[in-house]
């Protein structure tokens, strides 16, 4: 058995991102290079055994949102995308993604949605004061939950 959730993002996301932040994103979305300093998401540690058999943590920075391709546990294909809003009222940016998440990736993955939860337009803002930005759930699973961040924090399952 397997501990995998279908993370699915559909977020509008407004238009006074950087270059650096944007730089950032894409990468997390497997669509570009790493950039030379991250800011969003700065530490991806893990534990490791060193030659003296003693564990080591050390930094090895992954996109948290960049797998293409056929998916693993999900059915169908795994993807992120982020368009240019040319045509809406505001500008801004068009964000889907649709990935496998384990929970060991759930804290790294928190800090990448919570940013984003402060970049969204304002449609996305619920009465309660949360943020959705779309919908996980468990691969055996048919019935999703709402993804959303509240101070700073994600809903997870």
């Amino acid at each position: 058995m397997a501990d995998i959730y279908e993370l699915s993002l559909a977020v509008d996301l407004r238009d006074d991102l950087s270059d650096a932040e944007l730089a950032e994103l894409r990468w997390h979305l497997g669509l570009a290079p790493r950039p030379d300093s991250l800011s969003i998401v700065r530490a991806f540690p893990f534990v490791v055994g060193n030659d003296l058999g003693e564990l080591v943590t050390e930094d090895d920075p992954a996109p948290l949102l960049g797998q293409h391709g056929e998916a693993r546990k999900v059915a169908g294909a795994l993807t992120s995308v982020l368009l240019r809003r040319e045509e809406s009222r505001h500008g801004g940016w068009a964000l889907t993604a649709r990935q496998e998440a384990h929970p060991d990736d759930f804290d790294r993955l928190g800090e990448l949605l919570s940013w984003l939860a402060t970049k969204t337009v304002q449609h996305h803002e619920r009465l309660d004061g949360s943020v959705e930005l779309g919908w996980i759930r468990f691969y055996e699973s048919d019935q999703p939950n709402p993804l959303t961040v509240r101070d700073a924090g994600v809903s997870w399952p």
